[in-house]
């Protein structure tokens, strides 16, 4: 059974990661990673052994096209906003998540009332602190208050959730993002996608630890 859960959990983290569009170096460096689990767990295995909790990972920055073409279906193109993740992604990509970070609370600055920018920068933020610190909440809600049923800032507060390592606090974030998209959105499509993998990588970790018990 650890060989099925085993096989189940590589399967599953690897679509998220691909689905997330995470650099092909990282992609690389984690399947090379579960295969020398895999190869330690044949030699040295103890199933009998209680599992150890397992670490969160630091949340790795990514500006990638894909993501850049999704924010552009929730945002709209050719908007103010533009310049700044212009700037913020270009710093992201160069691992300058802080910098990042001061771009977007710039872009917030000029224009208090954007709601791609108060995304943008609460996103941002939880990227340079490497979590969804008080500071990146606090942004997302600023976000909800501008408009409570736009779907983008739910969709990122999702996204930071699970660069963070919290899985279970992104659910409600992208079902709440799904909810809100209408039926003909170009968007919907891929927050379902990413919300059924996360569904079913959340339902292999509970069988992974329901068995170690």
């Amino acid at each position: 059974m650890g060989w099925f859960a085993l096989a189940g959990i590589a399967a599953a983290a690897l679509a998220l990661m691909l689905v997330l569009r995470l650099p092909k170096a990282v992609v690389g460096f984690a399947g090379a990673a579960l295969m020398l689990g895999a190869t330690g767990y044949a030699l040295q295995g103890s199933p009998a052994l209680p599992a150890a909790t397992p670490k969160t990972e630091p949340p790795v920055g990514v500006a990638d096209a894909e993501l850049v073409t999704l924010r552009q279906q929730l945002f709209g193109r050719f908007q103010y906003s533009d310049s700044y993740f212009f700037i913020a992604d270009a710093l992201t990509r160069a691992g300058e998540e802080r910098k990042a970070a001061r771009a977007m609370l710039g872009g917030v600055r000029s224009a208090p009332n954007s709601l791609p920018l108060w995304t943008g920068f609460a996103f941002a933020t939880a990227g340079a602190d490497g979590a969804m610190s008080p500071a990146a909440r606090m942004a997302f809600r600023r976000a909800h208050l501008i408009n409570p049923q736009h779907p983008g800032p739910y969709f990122y507060e999702g996204l930071a959730y699970v660069r963070a390592g919290d899985l279970a606090a992104a659910r409600p974030a992208w079902l709440r993002a799904l909810r809100l998209s209408p039926p003909n959105a170009p968007w919907r499509e891929g927050i379902a996608l990413r919300l059924v993998l996360l569904d079913r990588f959340l339902a292999m970790q509970a069988g992974a630890k329901g068995m170690a018990q």
